[in-house]
This record gives structure tokens, sequence and C-alpha cells, in this order.
């Protein structure tokens, strides 16, 4: 009887070239969907922030209906007074009665607001500061990353103090 070496006696194992091959694969899977991941959290942060602003823009006009036109930020509600970004705060995060005096949530008389529970985050600059532009001031026409949003209460103006754009190209102080 002839012994036949050529042939393989039961053996499983893979070659080095079909591992190889296998491993080179899985790479350029890698390659492609690693990218696509990466890129979801900064997709996530663009829709936070436009969430952000149309929902702070919806309750500062929520704020001026019940204010007697009056937006938040002034101080007591008096438009001859200069803005403050604690009297924005606390309009839109305190209970306040139809003058824009404020108090502790609950207080009796006080029948409006909290209109937020905090100042939200910029989630593209991680601040959370608003920068008020007085009534006799320009807006900024870009933002800078100094504050986490600029706002002017007479023109019920709010944006994102943001540099940079999205993956559109669209500036994130546009939004």
């Amino acid at each position: 009887m002839i012994c036949s070496h050529n042939q393989r006696s039961g053996s499983k194992a893979f070659t080095l070239v079909e591992l190889l091959l296998v491993l080179t694969m899985i790479g350029l899977l890698a390659a492609i969907v690693i990218p696509k991941f990466s890129n979801a959290s900064a997709v996530a942060r663009e829709a936070m922030l436009a969430d952000q602003l149309r929902m702070i823009r919806m309750q500062v006009a929520v704020f001026r209906s019940q204010h007697l036109g009056v937006a938040p930020g002034y101080p007591d509600c008096d438009t001859s007074a200069a803005p403050t970004q604690t009297a924005l705060v606390n309009h839109l995060t305190m209970a306040s009665d139809a003058q824009g005096d404020t108090a502790n949530p609950g207080t009796v008389g006080y029948d409006y607001g909290p209109y937020i529970f905090a100042m939200v985050e910029n989630p593209v600059n991680g601040k959370s500061t608003v920068e008020i532009i007085g009534d006799d001031e320009a807006f900024p026409e870009a933002g800078d990353d100094s504050h986490g949003f600029i706002y002017k209460p007479a023109t019920l103006a709010f944006k994102a103090d943001s540099a940079g754009t999205d993956e559109n190209g669209k500036s994130f102080f546009d939004y």
C-alpha cells in the first residue's frame, strides 16, 4: 500500500493566507464603520443645540406674553433698566407674578413659571452662560465661544455663541 502525503489527513486548520485575508477584511470593515460612529456624537450635539434653542426661544416668548409684553432679562421687568443674565435666569427658572417679581416655585401669588428647570449648557462649546446684549447695542454677527448663548431681550434674539459649522456647513450661530 502506498501512502500519499499530498492529501490532508483530516486537518481542519486555517492557512496563513486565509487568516491574513480574514484580518484584512475585518480591518477594511472597521475603517468604513468607525468614522460613521464617531460622527454620530457630533450630529447628536448639533441636534441637541437646535432643540435647546427652539425650547428656550419658545419659553422666552411665553414669558413675554404672560408679563405684559416684557421679555425676560430686565430686572423687575423694568425695560428702562439694563438687562442682566441674573434677571434672565431668575425669570426663566423661578416662579413669577405678572409684574415679573420672582420667588421659589409654589409661592402663593407667583402663578407663572418656572419656564425651564435650569439654564442649559450649549452642547457644542460646553458653556451655560448668557451674554446679554443691551437695547442700544448691536447684536454680534457671529459666535466666538466666549459664552454658551447670546440674548437680546429687546428683540428676543437668542442664539448660540458658538464658532464653527455643523456637518452641513451651517453656522451654529445661525441655528
